[in-house]
Order: C-alpha cells, then sequence, then structure tokens
C-alpha cells in the first residue's frame, strides 16, 4: 500500500532524539515504529498495550495516605 497521507506530531526533541535511538537499534526509523503502533493498534482494537497508573512500593503508598489522604 502506498504511503501517502502524512502525521504531524509535536514532542519535545530530546524524547524524539531518544527514542529514533532506540528504534535504529532494531534498524527501524521513527515513522516505522509510529506505523508498527498504528498497525498492531487496528489489529487488536485499541492500544497494543496495557495501561496501568504507576504503582507505588508500600512506604510511599503509606507516605502518602498519611500526608494526603490518597489511595
Amino acid at each position: 500500500m502506498a504511503k501517502t497521507s502524512n502525521i504531524n506530531i509535536r514532542i519535545d526533541p530530546e524524547t524524539k532524539t531518544r527514542a529514533e535511538q532506540l528504534f535504529a537499534k532494531f534498524g527501524i526509523t521513527l515513522t516505522d515504529a509510529v506505523n508498527i503502533f498504528l498497525h498492531q493498534s487496528l489489529m487488536v482494537g485499541g492500544l497494543p498495550f496495557e495501561m496501568k497508573q504507576p504503582g507505588y512500593n508500600v512506604e510511599t503508598e503509606a507516605a502518602m495516605q498519611k500526608n494526603f489522604g490518597t489511595q
């Protein structure tokens, strides 16, 4: 299939550089990685990974509960 559409995204330069370096280790470009992400999203019918809230260790959770009343 011919690639004829463009997507413009804004991202901080450091993140872009680090991602390009990471994907280069796999022999792919940032564009290739975005295409893989989009195709995988279509195959699974959503994001191709699980999204979760960050987890904290027991001590941090206790301190947050004590100081901020969060769970």
